[in-house]
């Protein structure tokens, strides 16, 4: 786990749901491989919020698994490409789709700077991220499933409209997962 050392405050919450969310999501059979609808949904959440980046994220105890990813077209920006591109995985202890999880809440930061506990996350140097906009994956057992989320290198003005499509959004996937489920069944 990450600690703010002037705080010594923990910058990864604690996550008491990961192992039910864990056995929840292989129940589902989702969360641990690339899914071609997913990274479609992904790029759908890109074009619509106008973001570089776009995930659908599912978490464990350990990691992030990013099961829809879009990410901008190689050589695309040359100043991202320098700071690094997000890969499928990632460690818990790294960008902001923890808090979510945990909060059950959705997140919006303009600027990752302008919040002293977001600022110090890794992602912040390792990829270059300074804006995030999140929203938790609820499914009809009450278990937070993951996230998805956008984010980009620039600060920026997501405001009440960004907040309000990132959630409708949010409950457009965890439909289209119910729906999976049914026809697994």
């Amino acid at each position: 786990m990450i600690y703010d050392l002037a705080s010594r405050q923990s910058l990864t919450p604690v996550d008491r749901e990961a192992p039910h969310r864990v056995q929840r999501l292989r129940e589902l059979g989702i969360g641990e491989t690339p899914d071609p609808e997913f990274d479609e949904f992904a790029h759908k959440l890109a074009q619509i919020t106008g973001a570089p980046y776009a995930m659908v994220n599912f978490i464990s105890e350990n990691r992030q698994y990013f099961a829809g990813l879009h990410t901008p077209p190689a050589g695309a920006n040359p100043e991202t490409a320098a700071a690094g591109q997000p890969g499928r995985v990632m460690s818990r202890d790294h960008g902001y789709c923890p808090h979510v999880v945990v909060r059950r809440k959705a997140l919006v930061l303009d600027d990752v700077c302008d919040y002293p506990r977001f600022a110090g996350n890794p992602v912040v140097d390792e990829i270059g991220i300074r804006s995030y906009l999140g929203a938790p994956l609820i499914d009809h057992t009450g278990t937070t499933l993951g996230t998805i989320c956008v984010v980009d290198t620039e600060p920026r003005p997501w405001g009440r409209t960004g907040l309000k499509t990132i959630k409708a959004l949010a409950a457009e996937l965890t439909e289209r997962i119910h729906q999976r489920e049914g026809q697994r069944r």
